[in-house]
């Protein structure tokens, strides 16, 4: 049996690729705190409605997303993985000048083509960066690696946030450069690629050359007894071609595929739709309507990526631990219950600072319970639900309806905040309990399960 631990090599691999999911939750996180500054850029230069530009500024990132996903499942097959993740760090480099530069040019439509392009960029990576970590983790590993996605995510936002502040980059002179920073991890993953092995999994049953394969496993593995690793791999790439190979159209026509891609979906919209981006992009909006100072919002900004942060760090044990069902369920019911309360503060916090407060922390909560399970387990579950034939259609219809899903609650918070005022998070709540009922009654346990055992239950 081959070392099957962490080397120095997988540990920089991992590193690497995962520096396209911390530009994503940057991206996410940073459009955030600027919202006052960039809409008095549009109010220059434009005649239009400052807070609706604002609105497609923040939601043509998720129509990058929509098209960075399919782009990324075509490349990682036709050029590499390594190739892929390459081409899309330089291609991030582009879309960040876009950003950064728009000021100076003063040009709203720039920045509007640079989230656009760096929305594709993010896309791509959620889709290129979760594959090739998990080619290249260990088996026994595999869910841990999976989850440090999650964290550069939040590491990411969190980042984005704290750069975000007034004394930082948080005002009409800095938002440019803390737009154009998302160069930073594009020029690091540039760099740091070309010294990362290739996924010894694409070069042997890809490109079919086992012994680039072989040099590639002894280097992350840290040792050449990799014999029964890659006969494993030739065992599944065996039943993964006895297996029949499933497009996208025979999911929704499949009985047998419908039912778990129809579960796939809702935990994907329950991601979504459950409101948690109303509060990652608008967060600071948010807390200025629940009464606190636009300094203290920025601030309190902040709060919201550590949560999740932190969150990811904690699922990482309870993942195997307590189960998938279970963590998506306590998830589901804590969002519920706090977007509630968030909105009954919402109601009373005039002249009263301690309702103030508790809004803050009600929509902390919320947050913590978006990250015991929402946050990570749609991403997870699809290919558990799935065999090898099916699996990775499967897995691009649930990140394009994710993007989607993302891309309506960023265009329709602020106009639905106008509209419904104290009750914008009333729709959000009735999804929420309409997502719960769906998850306890459909969601099979995944955990310790293998694929087989999961795919037999929906043949019955």
């Amino acid at each position: 049996m081959s070392s099957g631990g962490t080397t120095g090599a997988l540990l920089y691999a991992v590193s690497a690729a995962v520096l396209g999911m911390l530009q994503f939750g940057f991206n996410t996180g940073v459009i955030n705190a600027p919202r006052k500054f960039i809409e008095n850029f549009v109010r220059d230069n434009y005649e239009a409605k400052p807070s609706l530009i604002f609105s497609v500024i923040v939601s043509i990132f998720a129509v990058g997303g929509m098209i960075g996903c399919p782009l990324a499942s075509w490349m990682l097959d036709t050029q590499g993985r390594k190739k892929a993740l390459l081409y899309n760090a330089a291609f991030g480099i582009i879309g960040a000048a876009f950003m950064g530069f728009s000021k100076l040019a003063t040009s709203v439509e720039m920045l509007i083509i640079g989230r656009f392009l760096i929305g594709i960029n993010c896309g791509f990576a959620t889709t290129a960066s979760p594959t090739y970590v998990s080619e290249i983790a260990p088996v026994r590993m595999r869910g841990a690696f999976g989850t440090v996605n999650q964290l550069a995510v939040g590491f990411g936002m969190t980042c984005g946030q704290i750069l975000g502040i007034d004394v930082i980059l948080g005002s009409d002179e800095g938002w440019p450069l803390l737009l154009g920073l998302a160069v930073v991890p594009a020029a690091i993953q540039l760099i740091m690629l070309p010294f990362a092995p290739e996924s010894p999994r694409y070069l042997l049953l890809c490109a079919h050359d086992e012994e680039k394969a072989r040099v590639a496993l002894t280097k992350i593995r840290g040792s050449s007894d990799v014999e029964n690793e890659i006969n494993d791999m030739h065992l599944e790439d065996q039943a993964a071609r006895e297996e029949q190979k499933f497009s996208v159209k025979d999911l929704f026509t499949t009985p047998a595929l419908r039912i778990p891609l129809v579960i796939g979906i809702v935990m994907h919209l329950s991601q979504q739709l459950g409101g948690i981006n109303a509060v990652l992009y608008y967060s600071s909006t948010i807390f200025v309507k629940a009464g606190l100072s636009e300094e203290d919002a920025r601030l309190a900004v902040i709060g919201v990526g550590s949560i999740l942060f932190v969150m990811a760090l904690v699922s990482i044990p309870l993942m195997d631990r307590l189960g998938r069902r279970t963590l998506q369920l306590c998830g589901l019911g804590g969002m519920t219950a706090f977007s509630i309360l968030m909105t009954i503060a919402f109601f009373t916090y005039e002249n009263n600072t301690t309702m103030s407060i508790f809004a803050v922390i009600f929509t902390f909560l919320y947050v913590a319970f978006f990250g015991v399970g929402p946050s990570s387990i749609p991403w997870m579950i699809l290919s558990e639900l799935f065999g090898q034939g099916a699996r990775s259609a499967a897995v691009s219809v649930g990140a394009l309806v994710n993007w989607f899903a993302n891309f309506v609650v960023g265009l329709t918070f602020i106009p639905m905040s106008e509209a419904l005022g104290n009750y914008v998070f009333i729709p959000y709540t009735i999804l929420l309990i309409i997502f719960f009922v769906f998850t306890y009654l459909k969601l099979p346990e995944t955990k310790n399960r293998t694929i087989e055992e999961v795919t037999a239950l929906f043949k019955k």
